[in-house]
């Protein structure tokens, strides 16, 4: 990311700043990146149409799966991690999308963050790691899933 920062000139993000972001802006980049990672896992698994993988793709990055991910990876992220979560999820966001329950709204919002964070500090191993476990929550069928304390 900073390579690209700076082929435009630009002063390149350090953690402290990174850290010092509001949640909503991570929840912002968090939100792209997380799609662009679902949708390279349906391009590489499915032969689709483009709608087909679109429709499909809503069952990974609705808020309600989103929140489900991070109510499940709760006793799997750091501490750091979870907290960032929170931050997010405690934000005070101008709507909620009308199919979206408020708590799961609000939970997919700090899911986004961390994502949104993850990408901008260069960790790509956990982000990789994060979303692989995503896709497993998300395709697991329900009865066979806990979530951890």
């Amino acid at each position: 990311m900073n390579e690209f920062l700076e082929t435009l000139k630009l002063d390149a993000l350090k953690q402290m700043d990174v850290q010092m972001l509001n949640p909503l802006k991570l929840a912002y980049l968090g939100d792209a990146v997380y799609e662009a990672y679902i949708r390279t896992y349906l391009i590489s698994k499915y032969t689709m149409t483009p709608n087909e993988m679109s429709k499909l793709a809503v069952k990974y990055v609705k808020a309600s799966a989103q929140a489900k991910i991070a109510m499940h990876l709760q006793g799997e992220l750091s501490e750091p991690e979870w907290t960032l979560i929170k931050r997010g999820r405690n934000q005070k966001s101008g709507s909620v999308p009308k199919n979206a329950v408020l708590s799961d709204y609000k939970y997919a919002t700090g899911f986004e963050a961390l994502i949104g964070y993850l990408y901008l500090v260069g960790e790509k191993k956990r982000i990789y790691e994060i979303i692989g476990r995503a896709i497993e929550i998300i395709e697991t069928p329900e009865e066979t899933q806990e979530i951890q304390p």
